[in-house]
């Protein structure tokens, strides 16, 4: 498939207005709704802008490459915009970015497109391609140029020299897998023919892995560079100096890793898993993003088991709160039956377990998942509950850590029984150990402590906990503070402490419900775009999906933000205040009927944490020009 069948004059922007990088995103949008290529412009946007949260698209030399992959697209497409004054983009080099090209990928792109768009990808990398463009006076100039560089060739095999001192190997990746990948993958190949370096690189895309390195690829090569921000197979690479860094410095900074790579300055890599676990690798992130990447890890797998595990007890809670108690009045066979499978016995049971061997994992791959789950077993069962699982997934997983670099020494014909019966072994023995006789008691007494003192609370220091809870919600919708109010619910679950959990759902669903009301109301403060967007808010925010505002914060947040989170404190406020309480932590309105305390009183809280944000919405925005 050549590019022009996805790059057509429809799709094709040649003055773009504004200077701002939501200016940008929303003119090249529009071009996609006029073309009719995608189906719901906000879903669209929503996604463009959630890749751009994770990394700039705005590679550098002028250029920027939104893309997003997702179902409201109907055909695949790529959108080329030019700004001649600039628009800052954030873009890697701190420069202006004055060539766009939006890539509108659906779910199920298939190879062919996607072959197509990595070729678009290696094309922008040529200054005349740029220069061309940037002259390009009409649609018809800038198809035939397009066409003139569009060259369907199979993918180069760098060939692999075992006497060569000079032959490196690399992997790209990003999480999209639509153009960061072949961009930093043809800088790469591009420097290294400049400094007479042979090299292979292979892409993780969209499409799958391409150019796939080979055991005597790795075996020959002096060493390896890993630019992605998504996980790649790193076992392969045991024994060999890794490179590891994003993707957009492959892009950027492709001469410094060849010459660090040429020169093996780099760590042995020791793992065997999916991202390193050496802790020189982690020492070039910051502390406090490798903890969070480890906790995240944890707490995502173990959610599963929170929600489905909470709601079935709350449903059990509907029969009658001893319900599944058979020595009870008012037991009943399945009230027990979804509290056995909910709760304790169930579900609720691997919630610490699950958290810590995850942990762990994340930390030193498959042999720290056996000791954290161990570890957070041990927790759960001596009282040590959601905090001593944290402290038994970090410990495992940087016990192991410690345990690879002892058995380093050991010959290579016990490699095999390493993972097998050593880490095994003595991870097991060592976090069990540490956790029975140094962690669960001062960690369980902490735990108990903080359990007391929050079932305790006054209503004024209730009402206090519940304001802070719905600020941090709203502050980044979605972002790392988000998250830390959600982790610290789900943990009050574990412990049997509900009433956070609520404040912190009540406050998660009133920024996009707030904004969809303002848009009803306030018409004249948000342009046509935003009310329809809006309608679909209103689904959002029911569901508990915070994100929903995300698109509107980005393109005024110093008039949302302040909004969402003063509507947020409010319910979260005013849910503590009402003493309501709720076991299952996520499903928005749909698990509304099983709180404890009030649903209507629940709902009324809701209500006026949304009414709030778009009263403050109302006044504070100014009224939009259409």
């Amino acid at each position: 498939m050549r590019i022009t069948e996805l790059l057509t004059k429809e799709t094709i922007l040649l003055s773009i207005n504004g200077t701002s990088k939501i200016d940008a995103i929303d003119s090249l949008v529009d071009v996609l709704v006029k073309a009719k290529k995608i189906n719901d412009r906000e879903d669209f946007k929503t996604a463009i802008l959630k890749r751009e949260e994770q990394s700039t698209t705005g590679v550098g030399d002028g250029i920027a490459i939104p893309h997003a992959k997702t179902k409201s697209v109907i055909e695949p497409a790529i959108v080329f915009g030019k700004s001649e004054a600039g628009v800052d983009y954030e873009s890697l080099d701190g420069q202006p970015s004055h060539l766009f090209f939006m890539i509108a990928a659906p779910e199920g792109a298939n190879n062919t497109h996607l072959e197509a768009l990595a070729r678009l990808s290696g094309m922008l990398m040529r200054p005349e391609v740029r220069e061309k463009l940037m002259a390009a006076a009409s649609e018809d100039e800038v198809i035939q140029i397009i066409n003139s560089y569009d060259e369907s060739d199979e993918e180069e095999e760098a060939q692999s020299v075992s006497d060569s001192k000079n032959f490196i190997v690399a992997v790209t990746a990003c999480p999209t897998g639509i153009a960061h990948t072949y961009m930093a993958a043809d800088a790469l190949k591009a420097k290294a023919a400049e400094l007479g370096v042979d090299i292979k690189v292979e892409t993780n895309g969209s499409g799958g892995a391409k150019n796939v390195l080979t055991a005597d690829d790795i075996k020959n090569a002096a060493a390896v560079i890993v630019a992605a921000d998504t996980k790649v197979e790193m076992g392969r690479f045991a024994g060999k100096p890794v490179i590891e860094t994003a993707v957009a410095n492959g892009i950027r900074k492709p001469k410094e890793l060849i010459e660090q790579a040429v020169r093996k300055d780099a760590p042995i890599y020791q793992g065997s898993g999916t991202e390193s676990d050496s802790p020189k690798s982690e020492s070039k992130k910051s502390v406090g993003s490798t903890i969070y990447k480890h906790l995240m890890n944890g707490v995502s797998n173990m959610l599963p088991f929170v929600v489905g595990g909470g709601i079935l007890i709350a449903i059990s809670f509907m029969f009658g709160y001893n319900a599944a108690d058979p020595n009870d009045p008012s037991y009943h066979p399945i009230a027990k039956a979804l509290m056995d499978i909910g709760g304790g016995a169930g579900a609720f049971g691997l919630l610490v377990p699950v958290l810590a061997g995850f942990i762990a994992m994340s930390i030193a791959d498959r042999p720290g998942f056996a000791p954290g789950m161990v570890g957070g077993l041990l927790a759960a069962t001596g009282g040590a509950g959601f905090l001593g699982g944290l402290v038994a997934g970090f410990l495992a997983g940087y016990l192991v850590i410690g345990l690879k670099k002892a058995f380093a020494v050991l010959p290579a014909s016990l490699e095999g029984i390493k993972t097998i019966l050593l880490y095994p072994l003595f991870g097991v023995a060592l976090t069990g150990f540490l956790m029975l006789y140094l962690v669960n008691e001062p960690v369980g007494a902490l735990n108990q402590g903080i359990s007391n003192w929050l079932s305790g609370l006054g209503t004024g220091n209730a009402v206090l906990l519940g304001i802070v809870l719905g600020l941090m919600m709203a502050v980044d919708m979605g972002g790392p503070v988000n998250k830390a109010a959600y982790v610290f619910g789900t943990g009050l679950l574990a412990n049997g402490v509900y009433e956070p959990m609520a404040a912190i759902m009540a406050a998660g669903m009133v920024p996009p419900l707030g904004i969809a009301i303002a848009t009803l109301f306030f018409k004249r403060k948000f342009s046509k775009q935003d009310r329809d967007a809006g309608k679909a808010n209103f689904i959002m925010g029911l569901s508990f999906i915070t994100e929903g505002a995300i698109p509107f914060a980005a393109a005024d947040p110093l008039r949302v933000l302040p909004s969402a989170m003063a509507g947020s404190a409010v319910a979260g406020g005013l849910t503590m205040l009402f003493g309501i309480s709720l076991r299952a932590p996520h499903g928005g309105v749909f698990v509304v009927p099983l709180v404890d305390g009030g649903w209507p009183m629940y709902l009324l809280a809701i209500f006026i944490g949304s009414i709030v944000t778009a009263i403050l919405l109302g006044i504070l925005k100014k009224p939009v020009q259409e």
